[in-house]
């Protein structure tokens, strides 16, 4: 691993034992990071005995975004396109790896597409969003927001309402605080607005110290931690990059 990269795992360790996010949080990061590793190993392996396996080309891409290799993971993203072209309507995961590699434009025309495969998750929308605002500003996003006719999963009706101009970072809390939520899914809830709270003001704002602290409660959620879902790495990376360009 790189020793840019190995910085930023060793920074957010350093995060989990500072802020005593969960206990053992540390020692399961760490875990973390030699599961990607070896299953980074293993499937690089894979690939050399079964070149066209899309299924390795997808677990290798997810190993190499999650330790931060971003380009190998666009790399075999593609590669699985590449291998079955009817995979590109549904990868999202391409679109965020263009993205954090500041290809806004392929990544606005990917969320697009998969726009067509599922146009109920205002997520996808929310990620068109950001790319199409870091192509030309507030308006030119908000003018090519996605249209959504059903309902979505918390908090995403309510996010979305906030990237319209619609809501506030404080209603999006509020509105979820009212909501009669068990706390396991409440915490939940709180993991996707927090990233995305802390994303929305990153953007509209350039408040990177507000965004900042919304981020590291997502990076730090509980739910996050210990679900390792492809969203909770997305909070983890964008967290440690806005702090490396605080510094």
């Amino acid at each position: 691993m790189s020793k840019f990269f190995s910085g930023i795992f060793c920074a957010f360790l350093s995060f989990l034992i500072s802020n005593s996010i969960c206990s053992g949080s540390e020692l399961k990061f760490s875990r973390i990071l030699e599961k990607y590793s070896a299953s980074l190993k293993f499937y690089s392996e894979e690939i050399s005995r079964s070149p066209n396996s899309i299924l390795a080309y997808s677990r290798r891409g997810d190993a190499r975004f999650f330790l931060g290799y971003i380009n190998g993971a666009k790399l075999d993203y593609e590669k699985m396109i590449e291998l079955d072209p009817k995979l590109k309507i549904s990868h999202w995961r391409l679109g965020i790896v263009y993205f954090y590699l500041k290809d806004f434009s392929k990544a606005a025309m990917q969320f697009e597409i998969y726009h067509n495969y599922d146009n109920v998750d205002r997520e996808n929308g929310i990620w068109r969003f950001m790319s199409q605002f870091k192509q030309k500003g507030l308006d030119y996003a908000r003018e090519g927001l996605l249209q959504y006719n059903s309902t979505d999963r918390p908090p995403y009706v309510w996010l979305y309402s906030m990237f319209r101009g619609e809501l506030l970072p404080k209603d999006i809390f509020r509105k979820i605080n009212q909501s009669d939520f068990s706390l396991d899914y409440k915490n939940r809830v709180l993991f996707h607005a927090n990233l995305y709270v802390g994303i929305f003001l990153e953007l509209t704002e350039g408040s990177k110290e507000r965004a900042i602290n919304y981020l590291e409660k997502a990076a730090g959620n509980k739910y996050g931690i210990n679900s390792e879902t492809y969203m909770w790495h997305v909070a983890r990376i964008h967290y440690q990059n806005l702090l490396n360009k605080n510094h």
